[in-house]
């Protein structure tokens, strides 16, 4: 079970980050939003050792700070 939730976790990452990529064309609101959610991600799913709620709440709340952010 612990494998499988690794699994989850570390392709659920790699496909967030990915798709930081497509970056490049959004305004800078959009673009802290995706970043923020990326990084909430991996933080929810460092600190709940992979859960998969764990991971979508970080990316929750880190995407509404990185929506916040102003430059």
């Amino acid at each position: 079970m612990k494998t499988h939730q690794n699994l989850t976790s570390c392709t659920a990452i790699t496909l967030i980050m990915l798709s930081l990529g497509g970056c490049a064309g959004m305004s800078p609101q959009g673009r802290n939003t995706a970043i923020g959610a990326g990084v909430g991600a991996i933080g929810g799913s460092v600190l709940t050792g992979g859960s998969a709620l764990g991971t979508v709440g970080g990316a929750a709340v880190g995407g509404i700070i990185g929506h916040e952010v102003r430059h």
